[in-house]
């Protein structure tokens, strides 16, 4: 029987999903101001080309938040339950910080940290 709850669970789920977009699609205001499909709306003009490749540094300093700030949402409900699993939760954290350690010193090798 759960399946079928699951099942359920997903269909009324993406029903409202689909009903909240259509809504809002209707209800939205819309601006049909040729300056509205600029790349950047801040009322100046574009000037030259604006595909432009950015440096590399803003996506890895991205994705370095990215990845300690995903290690810190998971670390707290380690520290919730690392009493009750014992050895095994304290090796698995160790393991974890680890890799996260390497990912450091890689984004540290590959001057990631330093803003120019």
């Amino acid at each position: 029987m759960s399946n079928e709850w699951l099942i359920l669970f997903f269909l009324v789920g993406a029903i409202f999903v689909g009903l909240v977009l259509i809504f809002s699609g209707i209800v939205a205001p819309k601006s049909i101001n040729p300056q509205k499909f600029e790349p950047y709306e801040c009322g100046i003009p574009t000037e030259g080309v604006t595909w432009l490749q950015f440096n590399i540094g803003y996506y890895l300093f991205a994705i370095l938040f990215l990845v300690f700030d995903v290690e810190t949402v998971l670390v707290f409900p380690w520290a919730v339950v690392m009493k009750e699993v014992g050895m095994a939760a304290f090796v698995e954290i160790v393991i974890f910080f680890f890799i996260l350690g390497l990912g450091l010193l890689y984004a540290w090798k590959k001057h990631a940290l330093i803003w120019e």
